[in-house]
């Protein structure tokens, strides 16, 4: 199995409040997928998301990266493989200016003075922030601080990318830009979104979640076009899918 894919099998989790969040989550994911991960709120998403690099350890089942399970002892390996980009760029901008931000983590690999100068270099480059590379982090936009949350993670060269809500909050503009950006990584990408039309344009699979559940999983234009489906899940058809309101055509096949 390649190092780059992903295993959950019969995963649960329950929080200390006894809210049941996920219940028997089985499904793998291959190296270089573009998987979208949506459903209604408190569906389990974000939860899930959270187990693939063990920031939650599970009631039972697991979660394989490759050959390796998610286990505590196992953590600084698959932090390295699986990089993880939270809903609130806030939550992972925390040093005086940005290149700091984006070293943190190849800093704490104890990577030479060079090499993690050219990292921190590429991945802000990559995400077309190097020009804020001097900044205080809370002095970016809203799309600003997205591309340097997604650099910090870069900079660590995860093999896969994982991004819960990557677009909320965003601008029309720093959203498109933000498709463009994700349409040119050859990571394995799983998105958690409510966007459906940018999992549309990014992901060729999708898997719905439902009261902690996997309710579907398959290709995206498929499961986008089962109304009754996305209706059950609390969804509504991505709106390049749904019917022009001039003419009442499809302004998506």
């Amino acid at each position: 199995m390649s190092h780059h894919s992903i295993a959950v099998t019969d995963l649960a989790f329950a929080y200390p409040d006894g809210t049941d969040a996920l219940n028997g989550v089985t499904f793998e994911i291959t190296h270089g997928e573009s998987v979208a991960i949506v459903g209604a709120n408190g569906a389990g998403k974000s939860t899930l998301l959270m187990h693939l690099n063990g920031f939650l350890s599970p009631a039972s089942g697991s979660v394989r990266i490759g050959d390796i399970p998610v286990t505590k002892g196992t953590l600084p390996g698959i932090r390295k493989t699986v990089g993880m980009v939270f809903q609130d760029p806030d939550d992972q901008l925390f040093m005086p200016t940005v290149y700091e931000d984006v070293a943190f983590g190849p800093v704490n690999l104890g990577l030479p003075a060079e090499e993690i100068d050219t990292r921190v270099t590429e991945a802000l480059t990559r995400v077309d922030a190097l020009k804020l590379k001097d900044r205080p982090p809370y002095r970016l936009s809203g799309g600003e601080k997205r591309a340097v949350a997604i650099a910090t993670v870069l900079a660590m060269w995860p093999n896969v990318l994982v991004m819960d809500e990557p677009s909320s909050n965003l601008d029309p503009k720093a959203r498109r830009r933000l498709i463009e950006l994700l349409g040119t990584f050859e990571h394995t990408k799983i998105i958690a979104t409510h966007d459906l039309d940018l999992a549309l344009d990014l992901c060729d699979r999708t898997i719905i979640m439902s009261n902690g559940t996997v309710a579907a999983d398959g290709p995206t234009h498929e499961i986008f076009r089962d109304d009754a489906l996305l209706a059950t899940s609390g969804l509504e058809r991505p709106l390049a899918m749904q019917g022009c309101p001039v003419c009442g055509g499809n302004l998506s096949p």
